[in-house]
């Protein structure tokens, strides 16, 4: 079984190599993710980005960093059904996750043109729809923060001796949530490192579960990132990375909520309604609440949503049956599992949480002993 996984969840693929300069803490056989030629990884950019992301003086009003809505302790993600911008403005989606983004092929939940960081990274910055940092409007404000004697060293360190400014600041943000990279859980050390007491029988039969066609799981979340949105170095297929689970069906015609269609909101076509990308599953077990609107609370729920094939919501405003919406994947499907292969799933996933990524010290705020 463990050389079936291997396969399965190493799928590479081909494109430009990274520069050899900045070391990944990647395993020695693993691809390169890819990273643009006009922004290649070093260590004093990373450590730039580190400083900007914990610094709430990057908002308009010093309120809120980066790392309000991403923090290390759940896995770059935030324990609210959705985030709240620095003005105290509620986004519509719940927060990601910021694990293994270097290998991301898209990014945010619902957009399939968004696939690069440093676009990305405007967004929070300068959108005003939902407001988040809010600095549209205040860029000499924010920009004078960082020019004084803690930054401009480590601005002359990543760029050459260059005042601070937003394409850098960008740049620099995008390093450090490159360098997030999550590879030393208790599943990597017995599929890759060959650990074979690294999981128990319990969490063995789980993993046999989620790789098993009867319950579909790596389909949608496969590969060795536990996504489909994985792109890298030696990669050969370009997978459509989002999918309708079957959450909402207003009308009985598969429609979402107005507040977010998904990826229909992008293209306007008709099957992409309700559409989202489906996240990693590394460090799955520290990142709730679930879904893109996080109206799952918790993995044991999350199970019994694709159990049921889907949800059924019988009052309120989105009162609908979601099992029978047309647009959901063919994947969600629907099982049934005895209360043991239910614990022995939950058990796999919970082997997908790495201590090591949550605690790194180089990725921790550098503001705090």
């Amino acid at each position: 079984m463990r050389v079936f996984i291997v396969i399965l969840c190493v799928f590479l693929v081909s494109c430009n190599k990274a520069p050899e300069s900045y070391k990944w803490n990647i395993p020695a056989d693993f691809p390169k993710p890819q990273v643009p030629a006009n922004n290649p990884m070093s260590e004093a950019k990373v450590e730039l980005g580190r400083h900007l992301f914990y610094d709430a003086n990057l908002s308009a009003n010093g309120l809120q960093s980066c790392a309000s809505c991403h923090q290390q302790q759940h896995a770059f993600a935030e324990p609210l059904l959705t985030s709240v911008g620095s003005t105290g403005e509620l986004h519509h989606r719940n927060s990601q996750a910021l694990v293994n983004i270097a290998y991301n092929k898209n990014l945010t939940w619902a957009h399939s043109e968004l696939t690069e960081l440093e676009r990305q990274i405007i967004i929070p910055l300068f959108g005003e729809q939902p407001l988040e940092m809010g600095v549209t409007g205040n860029e000499e404000k924010v920009l004078s923060r960082f020019d004084n004697k803690l930054y401009q060293p480590l601005f002359d360190n990543a760029f050459d001796d260059e005042k601070p400014n937003f394409a850098h600041i960008v740049k620099a943000l995008a390093s450090f949530v490159r360098s997030l990279v999550s590879f030393d859980s208790r599943f990597d050390q017995y599929a890759y490192a060959m650990q074979d007491d690294a999981l128990n029988d319990s969490e063995i039969r789980g993993m046999d579960l989620f790789f098993s066609e009867r319950l579909e799981c790596h389909h949608c979340h496969g590969g060795f990132n536990f996504t489909q949105s994985t792109t890298h170095e030696q990669q050969i297929l370009d997978r459509h990375a989002f999918h309708n689970t079957g959450l909402y069906n207003l009308d009985a015609e598969g429609a979402y909520p107005i507040k977010d269609q998904g990826l229909f909101s992008i293209t306007e076509n008709p099957h992409d309604m309700g559409k989202f990308r489906a996240p990693t599953l590394r460090n799955i077990a520290l990142s709730a609440p679930y879904m893109h609107d996080g109206s799952i609370q918790t993995l044991a729920e999350v199970i019994d949503f694709y159990g049921q094939a889907g949800r059924n919501i019988t009052n309120g405003v989105n009162k609908g049956d979601g099992r029978a919406n047309p647009h959901k994947s063919a994947f969600v499907k629907g099982f049934e599992l005895t209360k043991q292969e239910k614990q022995d799933l939950l058990a796999f996933l919970h082997t997908l949480t790495d201590q090591s990524f949550v605690t790194n010290p180089k990725s921790k705020n550098p503001f705090i002993d």
